[in-house]
């Protein structure tokens, strides 16, 4: 996510100030680094561009922080991105920055590059030429920077960074920060090769452990798992679920989410212990593990206390549910790493952002795309493909790779939104039509294409039209997805499978190229949502959620509504009280509920059969309005329509003891 430095009122403290003051007084050393990085703000600084690289856990993110403090004490703007929280949606980046725009000192910090090398082109050839001139960016990560970092005019003003390991006077301070002063601090230095992640994990170790110090003679990686076993040791062997816990399986951890999961914990003081450790770093309006840590104390974990491991998943994703639901539909990314069936991922997921981004049409995408369709001889797919890209753009997406070549693509839409040829369209117009008859069950989202032309096995770009093509859909928790499936992709097909699609034979198409499979996911009455979270609960060996819930109680409300659209199937089809598949089916068979509540809910006396014939004729066979029902039954206004509630309360209070 973006965000710009602010800061409390003076004498004002809150959870970030602390979580800063922290982190500054563990800042130790780079002293090199940060004078580079203080040059760029002057007013003819050596670069304007900087790239950092270096390897997990080597101090990048720590380093950027540092900076953005000492920027910010020189009156500079800090837009900050993270790249594990940047939104999947278009345009997620610009919308992110746009303030930098109107900013005459903005500083841009890009974390976390590796996990959107996908954005690269477009960075280079649209976003960052439009920052004034005077901005200084500096972008983080992993791997070497792309060589068209230093093409086409950028090496002129981009300097690249590589990230070191401390030095032996850095590594002890930084040693004794941590709480460690004696002759064990030289011994961790020299096991922890400058490393600021392991020397930090090392000092916490032997901080709690007088007699601990590392092994020597052991290799680096096993005695770094010991370490983190270590460290956390007395918050995986509490026989509560701790905010460690938490932090291993959730991507970010906040007080909100900690106070939704751990209910009998102190949500705020767990919060505060977790972010002194010294391998959590803030993201986003949380905290996350570094990523080496959470993968070994994931599993250590699991391994542990397997159950009480489920138990924190089944919670961890009700409460993302609950927030998706309440109009959060981005969450629905969360709760699907949350599966681990590997076919499901295949097909719906995010993991493929590390390499690529979803974007909206542009000029010579549809050319890209007919060539490569060509290439594959689908010329017959372009064909009907092609009107979307020139007439409904909006329904189309495309994948684009670090240097902006188109990859895949998808055309998507709702029974709603689609444009009004796609009727006629001979592979999607069938399913719309089926769509629409059922309706009153929920929104579908139908693809009309979704290819990718990256042969990529581990099926990132798939898994990012899946998600894609419905976050663009406009539809926050549909009930349907409509799934053109190719019977010669077996990794297609076995994700239909593991989704529960049903095969409708009598919609699939034959096209000269290949045949196009319709099936058809139905999520249940819940939507995707809760078929998300039905799927992590079947992974974690529970029962669907719902059905141990027990059926919504009919509503009073809900009886007379249906009263007063006795003669409209439309919203008859949506009651309650409506059974059947279709929507004739359904309204008839709530006119079918009424009549007979009418003929029993009411006595013998004369009142009663007043009441009656008033709900009858009110109702269920009116007249042309209440005033004429009122004078053929010789009553006045005010004692029809008195009448009248009363009756249609009669019938309400009927079907709500005796309907089932």
């Amino acid at each position: 996510m973006a965000q710009t430095v602010a800061r409390a009122p003076a004498g004002h403290a809150t959870l970030a100030t602390r979580i800063e003051e922290r982190d500054r007084r563990r800042f130790i050393g780079r002293e090199a680094e940060l004078r580079l990085l203080e040059s760029c703000l002057e007013d003819d600084p050596p670069a304007s561009l900087v790239l950092i690289r270096g390897p997990g856990g080597i101090g990048k993110s720590t380093l950027m922080r540092e900076f953005a403090r000492r920027a910010a004490a020189r009156g500079w703007d800090t837009f900050a991105v993270e790249g594990r929280e940047l939104s999947p949606t278009p345009d997620a980046l610009e919308a992110l920055l746009s303030g930098a725009r109107s900013s005459s000192r903005p500083l841009v910090l890009i974390d976390t590059y590796e996990r959107m090398t996908g954005l690269g082109g477009y960075l280079r050839r649209g976003l960052l030429p439009s920052l004034p001139a005077s901005s200084v960016v500096v972008i983080a990560g992993r791997g070497a920077p792309e060589p068209s970092w230093f093409e086409g005019g950028w090496e002129g003003i981009a300097a690249e960074l590589r990230l070191g390991a401390l030095g032996p006077a850095e590594s002890i301070r930084l040693v004794a920060v941590h709480g460690v002063e004696d002759e064990r601090a030289r011994a961790i230095v020299d096991w922890a090769e400058g490393s600021p992640l392991a020397l930090a994990l090392a000092a916490d170790a032997a901080a709690q452990d007088q007699k601990w110090s590392p092994a020597e003679e052991a290799a680096k990686p096993e005695v770094l798992e010991l370490l983190i076993r270590r460290v956390v040791e007395a918050e995986l062997s509490s026989r509560r679920l701790s905010a460690l816990s938490v932090a291993a399986v959730a991507r970010v951890t906040t007080p909100e989410l900690l106070r939704a999961v751990l209910p009998e914990s102190d949500a705020d003081a767990a919060f505060d212990r977790l972010r002194e450790l010294s391998f959590t770093e803030p993201l986003a309006d949380g905290l996350t593990l570094h990523e080496l840590v959470r993968r070994a104390l994931r599993a250590d974990f699991r391994l542990r206390d397997p159950d009480r491991e489920r138990e924190l998943r089944r919670r961890i994703v009700d409460y993302l549910y609950e927030r998706a639901r309440a109009g959060e539909p981005l969450l629905m990314i969360d709760m699907a790493h949350l599966i681990e069936n590997r076919a499901i991922r295949w097909g719906f997921g995010w993991d493929g952002a590390l390499r690529y981004r979803i974007d909206d049409v542009r000029p010579g995408d549809a050319q890209a795309v007919a060539d490569r369709l060509a290439a594959r001889g689908l010329d017959d797919l372009w064909a009907l493909a092609r009107r979307f890209f020139e007439e409904a753009p909006e329904r189309v997406a495309v994948a684009r790779d670090a240097e902006e070549r188109v990859c895949a693509y998808l055309v998507s839409m709702t029974q709603r939104n689609a444009p009004r040829f796609a009727d006629d369209d001979p592979v999607v117009g069938p399913w719309l039509r089926k769509a629409r008859e059922d309706e009153h069950l929920g929104d579908s989202v139908l693809w009309h294409d979704a290819v990718d032309f990256t042969r990529d096995e581990r099926g990132g770009v798939s898994a990012m039209l899946g998600m894609a093509g419905i976050l663009r859909s406009g539809s926050p928790n549909p009930r349907f997805a409509y799934l053109p499936i190719s019977p010669a992709s077996p990794a297609a097909v076995a994700f239909a499978h593991s989704a529960g699609a049903d095969h409708l034979e009598q919609l699939d198409v034959a096209l000269p190229s290949h045949r196009i499979e319709c099936h058809r996911i139905d999520h249940g009455p819940d939507g995707l949502l809760g078929a998300e979270r039905a799927r992590v609960y079947a992974e974690l060996g529970l029962p669907d959620p719902l059905a141990d819930e027990a059926r919504p109680t009919l509503d009073r409300e809900a009886v007379r509504a249906a009263l007063r659209n006795f003669r409209v199937p439309s919203v008859l089809a949506r009651s309650p009280l409506a059974t059947g598949d279709r929507p004739d089916e359904r309204a008839e068979s709530v006119r079918r509920v009424l009549r007979d509540a009418a003929e029993r809910a009411f006595g013998e006396s004369q009142n009663e059969r007043l009441l009656k014939r008033v709900l009858i004729r009110g109702y269920l066979e009116p007249s042309q309005s209440h005033e004429q029902t009122a004078i053929e039954l010789s009553l006045s206004r005010a004692a029809y329509f008195r009448r009248l509630r009363v009756a249609a309360a009669r019938v309400a209070d009927y079907l709500v003891q005796n309907h089932s």
